[in-house]
């Protein structure tokens, strides 16, 4: 389940320092948007399933 406009679940500024490292601009619409915030959800929702059903309520490296 998809929670646009949830409080972020990354640093902005590290976002935006990483982007900068790599000599590219970041739009502001990147960190403020919903779309990293959702993938970053989505990513989190499937290691949760993947824990859960090897029954266990931990979520570990291998279920990213």
């Amino acid at each position: 389940k998809k929670k646009a406009g949830s409080e972020p679940l990354f640093v902005k500024s590290k976002v935006r320092e990483y982007i900068k490292g790599k000599d590219c601009n970041t739009a502001s619409a990147v960190l403020d948007g919903d779309a990293l915030n959702n993938i970053i959800i989505e990513m989190l929702d499937k290691a949760i399933a993947r824990a859960k059903g090897n029954k266990r309520k931990t979520v570990q490296e291998r279920d990213i």
